[in-house]
């Protein structure tokens, strides 16, 4: 009797685990399957009420996509996006190295202060001080050009700044001894042995911040309203505008903007995994 009990529970318990993982799923593919399948239909399929997880006639209309790639200027908001997600991604990972190596190499006075400011600044909420960021971005003259969000995605990466520290803690320090007494500096010791040993940690916060600043739609919908210097998500949010009833439109739009970012990430997943485990083990 206690064994078939057992039995029960395990099968209760494994049927809860996959129709968890089911639903799950579901939650996520649903949505995306509604935005390709809308993407492909006709104007008059939309007017007739088509249901938005119903088959389009043709299945290789795309023209859609074409009046969304055309005149939607995804070319250029692709461009814009490519061009502060190169930079941001550069600064985010040589600012947030070179200070998590400063902080955990170099023993100084109030070293535990500026951990502690690092651990204040992640908690502030950061809608709080937005105020003063955009008076200090329009006063050093960044305001509409694409260095104003490089600058705010640099400079405000506290997450990053802590994966590379705990990345930098398994590096022994016999290593930075062994470069010294050969006659290495600080910074030939970061660009020679510490740098090279953070790959997993630099794949990771390329693939997270990577995917946060490719997401983004308020810091670029603040700092940069010119139409010319739109990112995928603001000109997509300016493409509902003119296509505000052609929903079949904004889908197409919709979907070449996740498509980028879905591809990327399933190549690159097992990097987010690996590095994050690899960073809370180590």
């Amino acid at each position: 009797m206690t064994a078939r009990t057992e039995f029960a529970r395990g099968g209760v318990v494994t049927f809860a685990k996959y129709a968890s993982l089911v639903v799950a799923s579901l939650v996520v593919i649903v949505p995306l399957l509604a935005i390709v399948l809308t993407s492909l239909r006709t104007s008059d399929e939309m007017a007739a009420g088509a249901s938005a997880l119903s088959i389009p006639r043709n299945w290789f209309n795309l023209h859609n996509y074409a009046v969304a790639f055309t005149q939607g200027r995804m070319p250029l908001a692709l461009w814009n996006t490519a061009f502060i997600l190169f930079f941001s991604l550069l600064g985010t990972v040589f600012v947030g190295s070179m200070t998590a190596y400063a902080v955990d190499r170099h023993h100084f006075r109030g070293r535990r202060v500026v951990l502690a400011l690092f651990l204040l600044a992640a908690l502030v909420p950061s809608v709080t001080t937005q105020v003063a960021t955009f008076q200090v971005v329009n006063t050093i003259g960044v305001m509409n050009t694409r260095w104003a969000p490089i600058l705010l995605y640099t400079g405000t990466d506290i997450v990053s700044i802590y994966i590379f520290l705990q990345f930098i803690r398994s590096i022994p320090l016999s290593l930075d001894e062994a470069a010294r007494i050969d006659g290495a500096g600080p910074l030939t010791i970061y660009w020679r042995i510490v740098l090279p040993l953070l790959r997993p940690a630099i794949a990771t916060v390329v693939i997270v911040k990577g995917v946060a600043i490719y997401n983004d739609f308020y810091i670029p919908f603040l700092y940069m309203p010119a139409q010319d210097l739109g990112t995928i998500s603001t000109s997509l949010f300016r493409f509902k505008g003119p296509f505000g009833a052609q929903w079949e439109v904004i889908s197409a739009g919709a979907a070449l903007v996740i498509l980028p970012s879905l591809i990327v990430f399933l190549a690159l997943q097992r990097f987010i995994y690996s590095g994050i485990t690899a960073g809370a083990t180590k």
